[in-house]
């Protein structure tokens, strides 16, 4: 028996699966640049990406368990910590990239930021 996702859950895996798109798809601009700074860019963002899709992944496994453990519920509240850092460091190095492509990701990543920091235990648990 699974239990029901809240609507917090499932909006915060979404905003995690458009970031991880969103970082997929800024990679070959950020490869066009050639630059040091572009390329060392490249590899936050792609760091950025795998860590919102695992965030949006351990979610979706939480909320399918009928009885998650607390460990496993604490787990996935500290990826969505982890992911909420990830997401602000890497949205302050895109807005200092200076095009309009990048500040729309960065804006992206505040948001999925401030839903990541949103799952508490309590949250994942009522789910």
């Amino acid at each position: 028996m699974t239990r029901q996702m809240t609507t917090e859950m499932q909006q915060c895996i979404e905003m995690c699966h458009k970031c991880h798109d969103m970082c997929e798809q800024m990679l070959s601009h950020c490869m066009e640049q050639r630059s040091e700074e572009s390329m060392r860019m490249s590899m936050v963002m792609i760091s950025c990406a795998d860590m919102c899709r695992m965030c949006a992944d351990m979610m979706m496994r939480c909320s399918s368990m009928a009885k998650a453990s607390s460990d496993m519920v604490q787990m996935c509240v500290r990826m969505c910590g982890m992911c909420a850092d990830m997401c602000d460091m890497t949205a302050e190095m895109c807005r200092r990239m200076g095009s309009s492509e990048m500040a729309e990701l960065a804006d992206t990543m505040s948001r999925c930021a401030a839903m990541c920091r949103q799952m508490t235990t309590q949250t994942m648990q009522s789910a």
